[in-house]
């Protein structure tokens, strides 16, 4: 089976209070519609938070500041084996613009499970909840 190592941030609107974080919906590919962390995957000789810096310019137009290894989510799709590795993030510069996905949600606490997330990512939410306000 293919595996595809990706990158994906937990934007959230403040790293030491946790009270919103961004989510977006894919805006092209099979998993058009699905709401995920925004990211991508990892370029050659890339560290993963040169990656996520890289992707969130190209998918948001921003830059952030990546904090703590949340976790590697390791989940199997039907055609492919996805490794991906969730980093903190904040909005150091600049505004959240959507240049790839189609839709966009602040999330809190209470509203981090009223999006339809793609299976990967929904292994992660209980774990990001936990560290909110």
């Amino acid at each position: 089976m293919k595996r595809i190592r990706v990158v994906a941030a937990v934007i959230c609107d403040s790293m030491k209070d946790k009270k919103q974080i961004f989510a977006t919906a894919r805006g092209y590919g099979e998993f058009k519609g699905g709401w995920e962390f925004p990211g991508g995957k990892i370029e050659e000789g890339e560290t993963p938070q040169q990656a996520i810096v890289r992707e969130i310019k190209e998918e948001l137009g921003a830059t952030i500041a990546v904090g703590d290894l949340i976790d590697t989510i390791e989940y199997d799709y039907p055609t492919f084996h996805l490794s991906m590795d969730c980093f903190w993030g904040e909005v150091i510069e600049g505004e959240l613009k959507l240049l790839e996905a189609e839709a966009a949600k602040w999330l809190t606490k209470d509203t981090l499970y009223d999006v339809d997330w793609l299976p990967a990512d929904i292994t992660l939410v209980e774990k990001i909840r936990e560290k909110m306000m």
